[in-house]
């Protein structure tokens, strides 16, 4: 059956989402923002002509939206492939030969790029909760201060455009770190709405409150993420070096005596002279550091979908 003439951007826009239904969110929206660029532009070099006469001209070159569906989604899977999105990023990928252990899969997580993207990131989120905390504060506080005054909605606006800006650069950032895919172009509002109407549908866009309900979330995210990673790398790196020190210094080595392991009681730091006391400490280092670095990349992998649910619109 063939589709009728489309008459109208709306409708063409209308029909590519249909034909993208049940796709990543983030996909739609860069696909929608793609045509929605292209149709316009074309629109305008030929403003003589009619946009159902454009669009016709159009579906030839451009291609329909079931063709452009067709194509953003062949060129996903590309690009997936292209920049090693495994299946699964909830568990490290190692080569595959035969059945691996539970052991190399365990300490695969040391070659898996995502593991250093989720520590960087851990890291990063306090400062950058901090920072999202105190623009979402400050512009609420602004907002309706200002709300009795001629200059309240014109700040509000600016405040939401800007917290729609850095929503976008935090989807940049959270696909990077965790691979979560996330948009790519920004979301355009509708041209052809009228200032009243552009503001309603601002307060009425669910993502307008969710875009700022995650970033005061991100604070106490934040400050959970830093305080595991360093915390369990500090613990896990603590009881490894640690035992490589005293172990050198029972060996004789001159290094500085001011510097030793003990866990509060006589008996425990006995303990430590025996021989197998130290391997056994270094290797618990190695254990807790692996595991630390696992919690990390599942939280951060965690934190990319709630990401995408709360600043991605459907």
């Amino acid at each position: 059956m063939t589709r009728p003439a489309l008459q109208s951007i709306e409708a063409y826009l209308l029909a590519l989402r249909e034909a993208l239904t049940g796709q990543d969110p983030a996909l739609i929206q860069d696909a929608l923002y793609d045509a929605e660029q292209h149709l316009r532009t074309e629109c305008a070099a030929q403003a003589p002509r009619s946009e159902a006469e454009v669009l016709a001209t159009i579906a030839s070159t451009y291609g329909s939206p079931e063709e452009v569906a067709a194509a953003y989604l062949d060129n996903e899977t590309r690009v997936q492939a292209a920049i090693g999105v495994p299946s699964s990023r909830l568990t490290p990928q190692v080569p595959a030969r035969g059945e691996v252990g539970t052991l190399r899969k365990f300490f695969a997580v040391y070659s898996d790029i995502y593991t250093w993207t989720a520590l960087f990131y851990s890291l990063l989120a306090l400062f950058t909760g901090v920072l999202y905390f105190t623009f979402v504060v400050t512009g609420l506080a602004l907002s309706l201060g200002l709300a009795i005054l001629i200059i309240g909605v014109p700040f509000f606006i600016a405040f939401i455009g800007a917290s729609r800006l850095l929503a976008w650069v935090e989807g940049r950032v959270v696909e990077t770190m965790s691979g979560e895919r996330m948009p790519r172009r920004p979301r355009s509002p509708a041209p052809d709405l009228s200032i009243g109407k552009r503001i309603a549908a601002m307060f009425g866009d669910w993502r307008t409150w969710s875009t700022l309900a995650y970033f005061a979330l991100m604070l106490p995210l934040g400050i959970i993420y830093f305080t595991i990673a360093v915390s369990g790398l500090a613990v896990g790196g603590g009881l490894f070096f640690g035992a490589i020190f005293e172990g050198l210094q029972q060996l004789g080595l001159p290094l500085d005596t001011n510097f030793n392991i003990h866990f509060g009681t006589t008996d425990y730091d006995a303990w430590l002279t025996q021989p197998i006391a130290l391997p056994l400490l270094a290797l618990a280092g190695v254990l807790v550091t692996t595991a630390t670095l696992h919690v990390l990349r599942f939280l951060i992998r965690m934190h990319g979908s709630l990401a995408k649910r709360m600043l991605v619109a459907a």
